[in-house]
């Protein structure tokens, strides 16, 4: 997801405790020694899904510890280090999404994950349509679902593509880089989805023509946005989760369903191959999926989450949207693609 960090606090309902058991029972015993999970920066610090699961995880197994690492560039780093032959250095990769598993097959021949999801308790749970990963190595742990957030009092609905290129949205959009964000990678694809291979580099040209700002990642364009820089940005279903509140002005914080769609955007775990502590990450992503462990991420993440039957505290129902209908390409559908894909958009909108 990449996202949220800097808003802690803003707008938000209280956050759920970490008090209680979280009832997990470990397919190995009480799991011990230190796992290092490799993971995106806004996953942890102060409040954050990722500390409250470290919290959480060693405070139930005292011999276990948790240790997160951020790497500069995400998941490419152990592609890199794994063409290379260099050791990992990291045991569990917590932030995975379906094209960046797609292009980890693309460039390797070995794989960089182990299959898990058949001795994995839990796995089971996970809603069908979330599941990433034909060979079960990557497990779903949440989702979200790309829309488009606006302010109400500058444009308004009902939003289609196709109207994104009218002069009235003309410098109204700011969305993000696809080589380098996931919102901005989900919403490129989501275009493919809407006008074809053949037709979406045409599309984007009609997006550069109307002036669409692109911005690295999502934090810098949800900043500009903030700063009233344009009154749309592509961001998430869930955006009212966050800023809702007495002195919030929810008129900045509308969320609109392109088409009434939105792009699901699944964000999962893989144990990474080779790892000496294999039996202790199986244990932590058991974890991951236990109720109130799916609880607690999705309300820090805001996000959605992926396990069958998990009751949301009642703001989050309240302030999440799911679009009428969500869409999404397979992992069978991304193989042999989206390389192209996205090196074709780069060249596309370099040029402009």
């Amino acid at each position: 997801m990449k996202r949220r960090t800097f808003l802690t606090g803003v707008g938000t309902a209280g956050a759920v405790g970490l008090a209680g058991c979280t009832g997990f029972v470990g397919g190995g015993g009480d799991p011990s020694g230190t796992l290092t999970v490799a993971t995106y920066s806004s996953f942890t610090g102060e409040g954050t899904a990722g500390t409250w699961l470290k919290s959480a995880f060693e405070g139930e197994y005292p011999d276990a510890t948790v240790e997160f690492v951020t790497p500069e560039n995400g998941l490419n780093q152990y592609i890199q280090r794994a063409q290379q032959d260099a050791p990992i250095d990291a045991d569990l990769y917590v932030g995975l999404n379906t094209g960046e598993l797609v292009r980890a097959d693309e460039r390797l021949d070995t794989d960089l994950f182990v299959s898990v999801e058949n001795s994995l308790d839990g796995a089971e749970r996970v809603k069908s349509d979330l599941r990433i990963d034909p060979d079960g190595r990557a497990i779903t742990y949440d989702t979200g679902y790309i829309t488009l957030v606006y302010d109400e009092d500058e444009v308004s609905g009902p939003f289609t593509f196709d109207a994104l290129l009218d002069p009235e949205f003309e410098d109204a959009l700011i969305t993000q880089n696809a080589q380098q964000s996931d919102p901005g990678r989900a919403f490129l694809l989501w275009t493919i989805d809407a006008k074809g291979e053949d037709g979406y580099l045409d599309y984007w040209q009609g997006l550069v023509d109307n002036g669409v700002t692109i911005l690295d990642d999502w934090e810098p364009a949800y900043n500009a946005y903030l700063a009233e820089e344009a009154p749309m940005v592509v961001s998430y279903s869930t955006d009212q989760v966050y800023y809702h509140g007495p002195d919030v002005d929810m008129s900045r914080h509308q969320v609109g369903f392109i088409e009434d769609q939105g792009y699901a955007n699944p964000e999962a775990m893989a144990l990474f191959a080779g790892s000496d502590q294999s039996e202790l990450g199986r244990q932590f992503m058991e974890f991951v999926l236990t109720p109130e462990a799916q609880r607690e991420v999705a309300s820090r993440n805001v996000q959605y989450p992926a396990v069958e039957g998990v009751e949301m505290p009642e703001e989050f129902s309240q302030y999440a949207y799911e679009p009428p209908e969500a869409v999404t390409f397979t992992y069978d559908e991304l193989a042999g693609n989206v390389s192209t894909w996205i090196e074709n958009w780069a060249r596309q909108v370099a040029t402009n």
